[in-house]
């Protein structure tokens, strides 16, 4: 089938005139998760970044660090998998002319990827489209959230966004970021797998005017809540001449997020001022009413979670697989009212799989979980109203004394990001360190980064801020970060530990407190490793875990998680 829709794409070079074409995971959303996956239609990769590059005679997939090993089982065959950095000003291939689709790249991307070595020519048809169109498109329509539980008025947030304008001197603002949309008209949708994001755009003026960039279809939910009335949404095929009402003037677009074929319209109008769009500091820092539900969701996150270690902990006389462990998994979280479904698909990995750092098991391909496996799971949901993310790695027999001491160091760092003095370490690249350097004392390394941040009822992974070797962000009091240190061997076994955390302000300190609450497994600890400090960490974690979660669950469930404290 791949091999098929590469040779009838590489059939349309010739009457487009062009050498290659260049597939991104992302859809005209620039959506982490997509029903539109052009990239998985045409290489049957389905890790949650990359490109492809389509050549007469030679196929590439870019991918990062996370998906090396995926990508080459799932694409191998028939693409050369490359490292994603050796994209930028990309080598491999010169002096050729590569077919774009203007909505899935901005003018940033071309120009640092592609235009130094080779030109680019943007065909407004998606060549994949052409190919393979039966995407499942859902047709729900957007919905608002009220006031007292995002604790802040739309009107509220769009003076705030203003203000910035009228500070720079702006005109107007293109909101291109769906989930920046989102979070200023307090509004979610169903037009994404695993985020509740609606798919739009927003113009905002700096007198407060604004015009929702959607299919009209969808709003009718918006109007009868007199969020918006039906003047103020503009159909995207009537979006050049939406434009040609206003007078000329400044508008800020941020190029990170907007499409080449958006910035082309906008710049015949207006002079083009690229600035990052200021929603996402706002966004990422929480206020306490999110922060409240987001606290409430991780309870009963918790509660499903350790239902589910305490299930699969204690059936050694059956064995399960990964997929059948996932669905029980799921079955936990959907006991809960306020669970609407998965915040990303969940990694289920067992043994050698989960050495494969975004394993996805299927019910038509997945292993049985073996006694002397170690066993990764990583998965999230969407509440109401919270976003969830957590990994336990866990172990059903004596494990190795290497596998313990690897697990207790990559504990170690997990625990010094969470301890971390944020007054002294206030950003990612800081704190980056401090979880890698147990691990890197036995020069051992992971190849993705310490942690992201969180949406509220919202996208799983959310900027700007981030632990990681690169990311300069200040860390800010109300922002949710994932505390996910690792190690991975090839072929043998894979290790996580990630909670979530947020940023509080006791005092005049910062500090991290932790939403996830779910046991760590003690026995693939080496506790002779642990300081003092470290075991004290433990405990009161654990502690906070019982007293949190043990309410809810049973005689049995209660009394297994007690003994962790």
């Amino acid at each position: 089938m791949i091999k098929n829709r590469i040779k009838i794409l590489k059939s349309y070079f010739s009457k487009h005139n062009i050498d290659g074409y260049i597939i991104p995971k992302n859809d005209e959303f620039f959506s982490e998760y997509s029903e539109k996956d052009r990239l998985k239609t045409i290489s049957n990769f389905s890790g949650s970044a990359g490109y492809a590059i389509i050549l007469k005679n030679r196929n590439y997939l870019f991918v990062d660090g996370r998906y090396t090993i995926q990508a080459q089982i799932e694409s191998g065959k028939y693409f050369r998998i490359v490292q994603y950095e050796k994209i930028v000003n990309c080598k491999l291939f010169k002096n050729l002319k590569l077919g774009i689709d203007p909505k899935l790249f901005t003018s940033l991307q071309i120009k640092k990827f592609f235009l130094k070595y080779n030109s680019v020519k943007k065909i407004k048809i998606n060549l994949i489209d052409q190919i393979f169109n039966n995407y499942s498109i859902k047709k729900e329509p957007f919905f608002s959230i009220k006031d007292k539980i995002v604790g802040e008025n739309y009107k509220k947030k769009i003076t705030r966004v203003v203000n910035f304008l009228k500070k720079n001197r702006l005109n107007y603002i293109f909101i291109s970021a769906p989930e920046n949309v989102a979070w200023i008209l307090n509004i979610r949708g169903r037009d994404n797998p695993n985020s509740p994001i609606p798919n739009c755009h927003l113009f905002l003026d700096y007198k407060k005017n604004f015009f929702l960039i959607s299919n009209k279809s969808k709003i009718n939910k918006l109007i009868k809540d007199k969020k918006i009335k039906s003047s103020q949404v503009v159909e995207p095929k009537d979006f050049k001449s939406f434009i040609e009402l206003f007078k000329s003037g400044k508008i800020a677009i941020d190029t990170k997020a907007c499409s080449l074929f958006y910035e082309e319209i906008l710049e015949k109008k207006f002079q083009i001022i690229n600035i990052e769009d200021p929603i996402y500091l706002l966004k990422a820092t929480k206020n306490k009413f999110e922060i409240q539900n987001m606290i409430d969701s991780h309870i009963w996150d918790g509660v499903a979670l350790t239902k589910f270690l305490h299930w699969i902990k204690n059936i050694n006389k059956k064995k399960i697989t990964e997929f059948e462990a996932q669905k029980k998994l799921e079955f936990f979280r959907k006991k809960n009212k306020n669970y609407l479904f998965p915040s990303f698909n969940t990694i289920a990995g067992s043994g050698k799989n989960a050495a494969i750092v975004h394993y996805r098991a299927t019910k038509n391909k997945t292993k049985k979980i073996e006694k002397k496996d170690i066993f990764l799971c990583d998965s999230g949901g969407q509440y109401k109203y919270g976003t969830t993310d957590v990994t336990r790695t866990i172990c059903f027999d004596n494990p190795t004394k290497m596998i313990k001491n690897i697990f207790t160091r990559v504990l170690k760092g997990h625990i010094a990001v969470a301890t971390s003095n944020l007054t002294s370490l206030n950003t990612g690249k800081q704190i980056d360190l401090r979880a890698r350097k147990y691990l890197k004392k036995i020069k051992l390394d992971y190849q993705h980064g310490t942690g992201h941040g969180v949406g509220f009822f919202s996208n799983v992974h959310e900027g700007p801020q981030g632990i990681s070797k690169y990311n300069n962000v200040k860390i800010l009091e109300g922002m949710v970060l994932s505390n996910e240190p690792g190690y991975y061997k090839k072929g043998h076994f894979g290790i996580r530990i990630e909670n979530l955390l947020y940023v509080k302000k006791e005092g005049k300190k910062k500090v991290f407190k932790n939403l996830t609450l779910a046991p760590i497994d003690k026995d693939l600890i080496n506790f002779e490793q642990l300081t003092k400090f470290e075991r004290n960490y433990l405990f009161s974690y654990h502690y906070l875990v019982y007293s949190k979660l043990s309410r809810f669950l049973t005689k049995i469930e209660k009394k297994w998680l007690a003994s962790f404290i």
